[in-house]
């Protein structure tokens, strides 16, 4: 399946300067509406180690009301949390009525990383898949909207990546012992992603793969995607549209407000 993914997809930096301001207008303004029409917004982002999700992240939640969303970086559990259901620690994060919660790497680190790893017994990630769909199936059916990006790479772009951060002193320790190991497990864990992809695709907590070869390319689709689903959602109580026009003098105006600022205003 993601062998057969067109990785050399390409946006440039200046088509991306062009679209991105509008698209994260627009975001703002679904925010706003999922805030009054009390819907619940999941946005799940797995991926392989520099692929971008956490920059992807950053674009998305540039623009968007700090009140409205939480995000949550997901490492592996602590002891306290392994002594209760697996699912436990997630069940805390799930948005509130209205809210958006995004989550940069989730529960399916229980089917790739620990499976790959080999950190829990087969029968644990095997049963896991189940969990994972009951988990989803329980708050679509409660009102949430739920996305999930695979940022995906080849493996030799995450090895220039890996090089090209390790080169610039300041950025060196992004990459660790423990990046490298999974690189070397590339293959493995393609086989994982592939499984983990078809178990649980579902209508109501789609996947989409997102060809990260281009970051710019990343984030248009990301924001596309991710607008269509909401106003999708919201029908008739989604926001009509800005004009391109007015939305792109809008930022210019916010722009030209925010340079001000740094040049000694408060």
């Amino acid at each position: 399946m993601l062998e057969n993914i067109n990785l050399k997809k390409k946006l440039s930096r200046e088509a991306s300067k062009a679209i991105l301001p509008p698209l994260q207008q627009r975001l703002n303004d679904l925010e706003k509406a999922c805030w009054d029409q009390q819907v619940p917004t999941m946005i799940v982002f797995e991926g392989w180690d520099a692929a971008g999700k956490g920059t992807t992240i950053s674009a998305l939640t540039q623009r968007l009301d700090p009140r409205g969303f939480k995000l949550y970086p997901i490492t592996s559990p602590r002891t306290y949390e392994q002594q209760r259901p697996w699912l436990w620690r997630f069940w805390l994060k799930v948005p509130n009525r209205g809210e958006m919660v995004i989550f940069d790497k989730s529960w399916y680190g229980r089917v790739l990383e620990e499976r790959v790893e080999k950190t829990i017994p087969e029968k644990a990630w095997r049963q896991a898949y189940r969990d994972i769909v009951e988990f989803e199936r329980m708050l679509a059916d409660d009102g949430a909207t739920i996305l999930k990006f695979f940022l995906h790479i080849s493996k030799k772009e995450q090895k220039e990546r890996f090089r090209a951060i390790q080169a610039d002193p300041l950025e060196a320790w992004r990459v660790t012992p423990d990046d490298w190991s999974r690189h070397k497990k590339y293959d493995e864990y393609l086989a994982a992603t592939e499984e983990m992809l078809e178990l649980t695709e579902s209508e109501f907590a789609p996947w989409t793969i997102v060809e990260a070869t281009s970051k710019w390319h990343a984030r248009a689709k990301v924001f596309e995607t991710l607008i269509a689903a909401i106003e999708r959602r919201l029908g008739a109580n989604a926001p009509p549209r800005v004009q391109l026009a007015d939305a792109n003098t809008k930022d210019a105006d916010l722009r030209a407000a925010m340079e001000s600022l740094g040049e000694g205003g408060l």
